[in-house]
């Protein structure tokens, strides 16, 4: 890596008067703090969409997609971290994406650029999922009441009630515990489906294989830049800022710890359950695998004790993901809502802490019941937000702050990869636009039913 050039010290932004800092950015963490925080916000139950993923590419190209999207994805934070930890020592502690990128490139346009991708990236996950979540509930209460007449909207009012309470934990540290909890969970999960899979796979029971791709050029092209898209926004996290934020100063060095311990669970979620729903139900996998081991018609294809805590677990992490991603959110009405003269659990901190968080948690909440065929929209979030935020701009961030020489090999893998990112991210909008619209006859507001 190139030297960075030396800057003009000037004195950081004041935090002992930014009620967002201080209260919920709190900067008490340790590096495995970060990893839980990192691990949370990148490995959820969208890995469960990884054979569908594979579908539109293939075993080979599936491969060589995930493996360069991890690759890229390690580098693009990892040189995030060290942008960070430079502005630090060069006294601007950069606490938020926005500030950094406004600093660092220069512009104060760049500032509501990012607050407009981070907002939607965020908002779009906590409607999600509180989605998902209440198709959780939905699934075990229609397992063990088939004749029941509670509607998915219902579920769905239950999981924002829950997530009304747990969003007046003050701050984004205080979720250390719970994100310790949910990586756990994302293991529990991964090898509950993948133990089932295999199991499947090496029955007699085992579904015909089919792994062709479709039939048409374009249908293969369209395909692979939506599956494209959908591993991107697998592996996104647009709050890594923030993330750092949360690590007791100094913070270098940090961060890569933290990446390293996400980094391990990735490879071990991400790999297995992508291999082995594959495997078993290629071109058929759907966009959940669990989906494939509970299908409409006939028999589940994996005991339900198995299905169950596959899905109790799914259910528990949900909860601890719309938690994490709410915390921009949650920093930014604190940040301009909040007195730091009085105490965080004073009374003039905590009454406009309960309405504001309350307001934000029942907006995701009717926003999932009324759209609940919000997948296909959020695939068109990933494509415009989390390529820009995580394929594209910690590599310009890294080239302005350090400013490598055109001659060197930082500079040269820097622009191939903001180039490749860029036209791979304008062709998966492109698919998820046009997936959105082929599925636009099967929404229906407030419906029952989500659109796969």
């Amino acid at each position: 890596m190139t030297a960075p050039p030396r800057s003009d010290l000037y004195p950081s932004t004041r935090l002992d008067s930014d009620a967002g800092a201080l209260f919920v950015l709190q900067a008490k963490g340790e590096w495995w703090h970060a990893g839980f925080h990192l691990t949370t916000a990148i490995v959820g139950p969208t890995i469960l969409t990884l054979p569908y993923a594979f579908r539109g590419l293939g075993w080979w190209l599936g491969f060589v997609c995930l493996t360069t999207m991890g690759l890229v994805t390690f580098y693009a934070y990892f040189l995030m971290s060290k942008v960070l930890d430079h502005c630090e020592k060069s006294g601007r502690r950069h606490i938020r994406f926005r500030e950094l990128a406004a600093d660092v490139l220069g512009s104060g346009w760049m500032f509501y650029v990012v607050i407009f991708i981070q907002t939607a990236i965020n908002t779009g996950i906590g409607i999600g999922a509180i989605l998902l979540a209440g198709q959780c509930l939905d699934i075990m209460y229609s397992s063990l009441f088939p004749q029941g007449t509670l509607k998915l909207y219902e579920f769905i009012a239950m999981v924002t009630a829950v997530m009304i309470v747990l969003s007046q934990l003050p701050s984004f540290h205080s979720l250390r515990h719970i994100n310790f909890v949910s990586l756990l969970l994302s293991l529990g999960y991964t090898f509950l489906v993948v133990g089932a899979c295999i199991n499947l796979g090496l029955s007699k029971n085992a579904p015909k294989r089919d792994y062709s791709l479709e039939a048409s050029d374009s249908g293969r092209v369209f395909s692979a830049f939506t599956s494209i898209s959908i591993i991107a926004a697998i592996f996104g996290n647009g709050i890594l800022p923030e993330i750092q934020a949360t690590l007791a100063p100094p913070a270098t060095g940090k961060m890569l710890k933290g990446l390293m311990l996400c980094y391990s669970v990735i490879f071990f979620t991400f790999y297995s359950a992508a291999v082995s729903g594959y495997w078993v139900f290629g071109r058929d996998s759907s966009s959940n695998i669990l989906k494939n081991l509970m299908p409409d018609e006939g028999p589940t294809l994996a005991p339900i004790v198995v299905i169950g805590l596959a899905v109790i677990f799914v259910l528990l992490q949900l909860f601890a993901i719309g938690l994490v991603y709410s915390q921009v959110a949650y920093e930014m009405m604190e940040k301009q809502s909040a007195d730091t003269t009085k105490g965080i659990f004073s009374r003039r901190n905590l009454v406009p802490r309960l309405i504001l968080r309350t307001l934000y948690t029942v907006f995701c909440g009717f926003m999932a019941a009324m759209l609940p065929f919000f997948g296909d929209i959020n695939a068109v979030v990933g494509a415009f937000g989390f390529i820009p935020l995580d394929f594209v701009l910690p590599m310009l961030l890294y080239n302005m702050t350090y400013k490598p020489t055109k001659r060197s090999f930082t500079y040269w893998i820097n622009m191939t990869i903001m180039v490749v990112f860029t036209c791979a991210g304008l062709m998966g909008a492109f698919s998820s636009v046009r997936k959105l619209v082929l599925d636009a006859n099967k929404f229906k507001l407030f419906s029952s039913e989500v659109v796969d």
